[in-house]
């Protein structure tokens, strides 16, 4: 079983339909995809540190929300450190920031310098309080001191539609889900928010080139397995997931829907997460974030 803390459909179900098939074909086993969403993810989180350990249930989750989770929610239901093993790190979908058309201004800069000289007139929405769209969207203005509002809603299938229709002038999405907006003219996109240029989008920079150096809120895709699960297995598991992402199909079918491949062993999905974490409280510490 492989369970994904978010609904059908959306970038990280497609992932991990995508990667479940891949594993399957590689193990001669059937993964059936268990949809538990809710909570920015710790319904499915809780669900996958509360399986038994036996290899037979592992669990999808965005590196971001498990950095995030222990420093936003003092009271969550499971522990990252103590109920979850890491296994490997899958990809990212980078995301942009992305205008309605009547925005008054065409690129990075001029959001800048419009957000400078009207502090507080510029509407972002983002999936929620304490998302990785809500921690992009206050890191970008503290980090260039700018004032804009922030307009949470319950997920990006609100968000989306909310710019589309003018009621927030711009949102941080990942970029399939808004390519037919951008094909027909209905919103424009300014920037990419991982450190690096997508390869499918490579001619939209990104906010650590043009304005804050070292920028990187890409949404990191992980698998995580409960805890107990016996180190050979843990390394059989991440070995095989890698593998099978990093084939040339699998790879490009990824790529196609928006996702970076990474592929990692456990020991290294261990250091990132112990970096994030440190990160990320860093972060809503000093911009102070409080959930609801």
């Amino acid at each position: 079983k492989l369970i994904v803390p978010f609904p059908p459909g959306g970038p990280t179900d497609i992932m991990g339909r995508t990667a479940a098939k891949a594993m399957g074909d590689r193990l001669g086993q059937q993964f059936v995809v268990d949809n538990k969403a809710g909570a920015g993810g710790n319904i499915g989180t809780d669900a996958v540190a509360k399986a038994a350990g036996d290899g037979y249930t592992i669990g999808l989750s965005a590196i971001s929300s498990l950095a995030i989770a222990p420093t936003l929610y003092p009271k969550l239901p499971f522990s990252v450190e103590k109920d979850l093993a890491p296994v490997s790190l899958v990809g990212f979908p980078p995301c942009a920031i992305v205008a309605h058309p009547s925005a008054p201004f065409d690129d990075l800069k001029g959001l800048i310098a419009y957000a400078k000289t009207h502090p507080g007139k510029l509407s972002y929405g983002t999936s929620g309080i304490g998302s990785t769209h809500h921690l992009t969207g206050e890191s970008f203005s503290a980090a260039l001191g700018i004032n804009m509002v922030h307009v949470p809603f319950k997920g990006m299938g609100q968000a989306t539609p909310a710019l589309v229709g003018g009621q927030v002038q711009m949102i941080f999405s990942a970029l399939p889900a808004i390519a037919g907006f951008v094909k027909d003219n209905r919103v424009k996109l300014l920037a990419q928010n991982s450190n690096k240029r997508f390869s499918q989008a490579p001619n939209i920079p990104t906010i650590a080139e043009t304005a804050i150096p070292g920028f990187d809120f890409a949404p990191t895709t992980i698998v995580m397995a409960p805890s107990g699960t016996p180190p050979t297995v843990l390394k059989q598991l991440s070995t095989d997931i890698a593998t099978a992402i990093r084939t040339p199909a699998v790879a490009e079918t990824l790529l196609n829907s928006g996702v970076e491949v990474i592929g990692s062993s456990s020991d290294e999905l261990a250091k990132v997460l112990a970096e994030e974490a440190e990160r990320f409280a860093k972060i809503i510490k000093t911009i102070n974030i409080k959930a609801d």
